[in-house]
């Protein structure tokens, strides 16, 4: 039976519902179309951040190269260690200074100290992920996606004579304007589907109040889909649209501690989960859709602002994150870091596995990425930065050798790194931050 060819920009459109649709075999319809589509498959780029640091002997992993064992905080992503460059010895010089947290979120993706202020009058730099975006982001519906699970303080001052506006923001549009996270799920989801317009936030009011998915509006269109296309690509188009109304079901779930009859003629709750583990997965489950349908291929995911006082009473103690990184030797604040340490570990191999599932064309979503994971600052007792956490995910649409660690020279500037992520985004530019070229060691 032959089937009719779909564009690769086709989507599902309803009144104020747009769904992109992931790639599908018959968006490449002969063997000479899908290897072409194999080569200009896109890359993408995303940053994943944690703050405070780690207890650095936890997270080191030894040897080198192809002989190499992970860290014990690294335990959980052994199954992905074939697809992962874990880099040594890079720094984040200009992270340094009297407000150590303020001055570490702003730096990490720009090599650029920032002006001490407890003002309006702030003064970063561009970060690399916003140069890309000003590069490629005309040909995706989002240039960036600056996602969240810790919104922070955005007015006054957090850290030693330091405005909060510093701390609490990765990505950088330009100096003077950060590009403020999302953290709330439903915003985020609302924004992927459904866009922004008077006449959207009328449908979803609507949606909401018959408790409708966005898939009753797109339903007979997805049938379409289903009888033009293969056997491969229905279970492909009834996972994508399972995934969807999976999402919306978490997001619209009451609150775990609710009374048990409070849910009667209860509207649907725009609420945020309060465990980091929910949270932090729908994002990641969110980004993975936006990434997939090429939404978008620019992307930053933060864990948690700098200096953050979260605590995480599901590993069993309430003492917050700041606190206990600050341990001073103490054994039993030590043992806690490190759980923390682990927790965030657990679901970054989480967001891992969900990115290699995705299949393009004869590769994987993970084969045409590049996904770092880390933090700006090192030992987070000692506000270190130099020999900050770093791994690399992906190879980058095939310009990247995994399964490897790589021990770069001492206090080697990350900007080397991003710079040689930018040129693979089609950003090429001979400096950039501290940079004193691009990284060896990315291709054995």
């Amino acid at each position: 039976m032959a089937f009719q060819p779909i564009s690769r920009r086709a989507a599902l459109k309803g009144l104020g519902v747009t769904i992109a649709l992931p790639l599908l075999e018959a968006m490449t319809p002969s063997a000479r179309a899908a290897d072409a589509v194999a080569k200009t498959l896109p890359r993408r780029l995303v940053f994943v951040y944690f703050p405070n640091g780690v207890k650095t002997e936890f997270w080191k992993s030894t040897g080198q190269e192809k002989e190499f064992e992970l860290g014990k905080t690294l335990a959980a992503l052994e199954p992905f260690k074939s697809n992962m460059v874990v880099l040594s010895n890079l720094a984040d010089a200009n992270a340094r200074g009297g407000g150590a947290h303020a001055c570490t979120m702003p730096a990490y993706l720009s090599g650029t100290p920032i002006f001490k202020t407890q003002g309006n009058d702030i003064r970063a730099a561009t970060t690399c992920d916003q140069l890309i975006a000003q590069k490629i982001g005309d040909a995706t519906r989002f240039p960036s996606l600056e996602l969240g699970c810790d919104f922070g303080q955005q007015d006054g001052f957090c850290d030693t004579g330091y405005s909060c506006v510093y701390q609490t923001n990765i990505s950088w549009r330009s100096a003077t304007t950060p590009a403020a996270k999302e953290v709330n799920p439903r915003i985020v989801f609302d924004r992927l589907f459904a866009g922004r317009s008077a006449e959207t936030s009328i449908v979803q009011q609507q949606r909401e109040a018959m408790n409708l998915s966005i898939l009753d509006f797109v339903r007979e269109q997805a049938k379409d889909i289903d009888r033009s296309v293969g056997a491969a690509d229905r279970r492909r188009m009834d996972e994508y649209l399972t995934s969807i109304r999976d999402i919306e079901r978490r997001i619209s779930a009451p609150p775990p501690n609710l009374p048990a009859n409070a849910a009667n003629g209860m509207e649907r709750p725009t609420r945020i989960p309060a465990l980091f583990r929910e949270h932090f997965r729908l994002m990641a489950d969110m980004l993975v859709l936006a990434l997939q349908t090429d939404m978008t291929r620019v992307a930053t995911l933060v864990m948690g602002t700098e200096g953050n006082r979260r605590a995480f009473p599901e590993l069993g103690f309430t003492e917050e994150h700041h606190g206990v990184s600050h341990h001073h030797g103490d054994a039993s604040l030590i043992e806690k870091y490190r759980k923390i340490n682990e927790h965030h570990v657990g679901e970054m191999a989480y967001l891992i596995d969900r990115i290699s599932k995705v299949r393009e064309a004869e590769s994987s979503l993970l084969d045409n990425s590049m996904v770092v994971y880390g933090s700006g600052m090192a030992d987070g007792n000692a506000h270190a930065h130099a020999d900050i956490p770093t791994l690399l995910f992906g190879k980058g649409g095939g310009t990247i050798d995994t399964g490897r660690h790589v021990v770069c020279p001492t206090n080697t500037p990350i900007c080397n790194l991003w710079l040689s992520l930018m040129d693979r985004m089609g950003v090429q530019t001979d400096r950039f931050g501290d940079s004193t070229g691009l990284l060896g060691g990315l291709t054995a």
